[in-house]
């Protein structure tokens, strides 16, 4: 149909000509998809605020032979202010909004859990729910868990042998045992694993009340990993590291 709507995430934007945008879009039913904003970088657009980064959206776009056009958009989630207000949430914000962009890499692909898991992430990263490195933690260890590259944080991730065990792998997958282990292997605390495991499961009791050198040493195994299984350096993440 020339026309569709879907309630979407705005991941991206990038200029065109003089006034035009180009707009990335997670949508929850038709996957990423890419659409132009016409003139919404003139001060008197209509929507052309609605169409920044972290916004979430009802947007109404027509088919176009490369790209669609964005024709009504409504707010639904007005999260950008909020987080780009503060440092924190803005770069844990932006790394989560760059790693939904490759988790769902192919265009028009209905992704509708990426979709819902994002969208609950900036919720509630925008509210404040939680510290901000945490929620950019469990998002992505879950948006990994989705894309089928779950981590074990327990059993051991090659053979499956019970834990809890003392070493990390990030090319096994995860928690190894003493005879799976290999060279290069990390020995994370068991408070770390403990974290890791509540990020994953979205224990939030236990992972509010962790110290801060575990979170610390549990952003380090979650970025390893991610970019690993992602096949590409998170930039976002290295303006977090600074901070």
């Amino acid at each position: 149909m020339p026309l569709y709507r879907d309630d979407a995430i705005v991941l991206r934007t990038h200029k065109l000509g003089e006034a035009d945008r180009i707009v990335t879009f997670l949508t929850r039913e038709h996957g990423k998809v890419r659409g132009v904003g016409r003139g919404v970088r003139r001060t008197s657009s209509r929507f052309g605020a609605r169409l920044e980064p972290f916004m979430v959206v009802d947007v109404q776009l027509h088919t176009g032979r490369n790209l669609d056009t964005v024709t009504q958009v409504e707010t639904v989630g007005p999260y950008a202010r909020a987080i780009c207000e503060d440092y924190a949430m803005y770069t844990s914000g932006a790394a989560m909004l760059e790693a939904a962009d490759r988790l769902v890499a192919a265009e028009h692909e209905p992704a509708v859990q990426q979709y819902w898991l994002l969208a609950g992430a900036l919720r509630a990263l925008a509210e404040g729910a939680h510290a901000p490195g945490l929620v950019l933690d469990s998002y992505l260890l879950r948006g990994l868990a989705v894309a089928g590259w779950a981590p074990s944080f327990n059993d051991c991730a090659r053979c499956g042998e019970p834990g809890p065990h003392h070493a990390f792998s990030v090319g096994q997958g995860g928690a190894v045992c003493s005879r799976c282990r290999p060279p290069g292997s990390t020995a994370p605390a068991p408070e770390t694993f403990a974290l890791l495991g509540a990020l994953l499961g979205g224990d939030w009791e236990t992972a509010d009340a962790s110290d801060a050198r575990h979170r610390t040493e549990a952003s380090g195994l979650v970025a390893a990993y991610s970019q690993y299984y992602l096949e590409r350096t998170l930039r976002s993440l290295r303006m977090i590291e600074r901070a």
